[in-house]
């Protein structure tokens, strides 16, 4: 069932999390009553999708009752305050069981959050339990050997992408206005996608990263260090940009993190310069693409010309096919020594991508060359976005899919390797680039397409404000679900 939005005082997750937290400060809805709306949701609709893998509602309950006694004494709680979020498995939660969608971590339980649980948290933001992802986010799917697969809330045969798989479905679902995911090759962006919500993966850096990937307490853990963003999912950008004004700025914890450019990272198309300089692709030069999506972000680029008076051009970085390069990167990025000694010990199977990559042997040299490859595709980047602020593509060359699989096997009638759908993102991770993926409608049996947006080094606020043109070109109809 596609239903239109409910009126905004039906329910408090009719409202978008910057709403809702202004809608607390006001005292309009109680704490209490917003993390008792979002648990009468989870219960009512996440029983077919499986989008939390573990729920904290006693503890929910517990930090909402807190912060309505500090409202009463007139206490301030935070730009997130009261605000319902749901955290990705593959980050840590103090206190609360944390799987990483793995047989080896089954029951582990965290002593420490991660710098951004801490941030929301501090922030007032209420978590409500850790959704479900693909194993250690191998793959960007939704289904791993120890949960029920998730399901895409438009369709729940299909899968809504990952590895932020149970994250992008509980903000499709409307269960939570706010999520994190992690991107280390598309993990936001894509099931931001194929669920028909915004995701972004910000600048490298800008939102820091600690414990979950990076300490030698967690044997096979430890991965993705060089190409690894935590990054919102929301209905809209400006949530999106608000939850950033939270999550980003340096820590210790995080030797690449960057300064914090400014406390409030909300903003609109006044940000954008006069005439913005956009380029867009379809296929990259190489990608096989659906042909309904290729004529969607197609579209979208001309009606987002038009709307910013500005030239837009069929243009792409000669990149060309990365997936074996940055396939090489993740082997070099894992812990494969820790896994496979975990694995004896616990003896645990891996399973999927993850599997094979454990297994196989690698070479120094394949490392090196691939170290050079990444090198030459920065330098093709920065010289292109040298002529080009923002560069269009599809986020993912095909809609939704069947559960339980980690790719189609066709796509525009053509026989394709399980990784040719997710053509489009490994790029920003590569490049540390920002980027993000905006709704722009639906194929024609209605699942969603998004319009991956990729800016210049270090251009996030660019990359929201133009999403948030994007977002006017393309507004909201519908959600999946029952009505609130």
């Amino acid at each position: 069932m596609h239903e239109t939005p409910a009126a905004d005082d039906a329910s408090p997750l009719a409202l978008d999390a910057g709403a809702l937290a202004q809608a607390v400060r006001e005292r309009r809805w109680r704490c209490t009553e917003v993390v008792a709306a979002a648990l009468q949701r989870i219960g009512a609709v996440d029983g077919s999708l499986h989008a939390f893998c573990t729920l904290d509602a006693d503890a929910a309950m517990a930090q909402a009752e807190a912060l309505d006694a500090r409202l009463a004494a007139g206490e301030r709680i935070g730009a997130l305050g009261g605000v319902p979020v749901a955290i990705k498995d593959l980050i840590c939660t103090k206190g609360l069981r944390s799987t990483f969608g793995s047989r080896l971590y089954a029951d582990f339980v965290p002593e420490e959050d991660d710098v951004v649980v801490e941030r929301l948290r501090d922030a007032g933001a209420v978590v409500l339990g850790k959704t479900n992802t693909s194993e250690f986010g191998y793959g960007a799917v939704g289904h791993n050997p120890l949960f029920s697969t998730t399901r895409n809330p438009w369709n729940p045969a299909l899968t809504p992408g990952g590895s932020s798989a149970g994250s992008a479905a509980a903000v499709a679902a409307r269960m939570v206005p706010l999520a994190l995911g992690s991107d280390g090759g598309g993990s936001v962006r894509i099931p931001a996608s194929l669920s028909g919500v915004f995701g972004i993966k910000p600048s490298w850096g800008r939102v820091p990263v600690y414990p979950g990937c990076r300490d030698e307490r967690y044997p096979g853990i430890s991965s993705w260090e060089s190409l690894e963003h935590i990054g919102p999912l929301t209905r809209h950008a400006a949530d999106a940009a608000l939850a950033l004004s939270v999550l980003c700025g340096p820590t210790p914890r995080d030797r690449f993190s960057l300064p914090a450019e400014s406390p409030d990272w909300r903003t609109g198309p006044e940000s954008l310069p006069d005439a913005p300089r956009v380029a867009f692709s379809v296929d990259m030069g190489h990608a096989v693409v659906d042909a309904e999506v290729c004529t969607a972000v197609e579209a979208a680029a001309r009606r987002l010309g038009d709307a910013l008076g500005a030239a837009v051009q069929q243009r792409h970085p000669e990149i060309g096919d990365t997936q074996a390069m940055f396939e090489t990167l993740v082997a070099m990025d894992t812990d494969r020594v820790g896994l496979k000694e975990l694995a004896l010990r616990k003896r645990v199977t891996l399973t999927g991508w993850l599997a094979e990559l454990v297994a196989r042997t690698w070479s120094g040299d394949e490392f090196s060359a691939a170290l050079m490859a990444r090198k030459r595709i920065v330098n093709l980047a920065w010289r292109f976005f040298e002529g080009f602020d923002f560069l269009l593509t599809p986020t993912t060359a095909t809609p939704a899919f069947a559960i339980d699989v980690f790719g189609p096997s066709h796509i525009d009638g053509r026989p394709v390797p399980p990784t040719a759908w997710i053509a489009f993102s490994a790029l920003a991770n590569l490049t540390g680039l920002p980027a993000a993926s905006v709704p722009i409608g639906f194929t024609a049996d209605g699942r969603p397409i998004g319009l991956q947006i990729l800016g210049r080094h270090l251009d996030d606020r660019g990359v929201l404000a133009l999403a948030s043109v994007v977002e006017r070109l393309y507004p909201r109809e519908r959600w999946p679900g029952p009505a609130l």
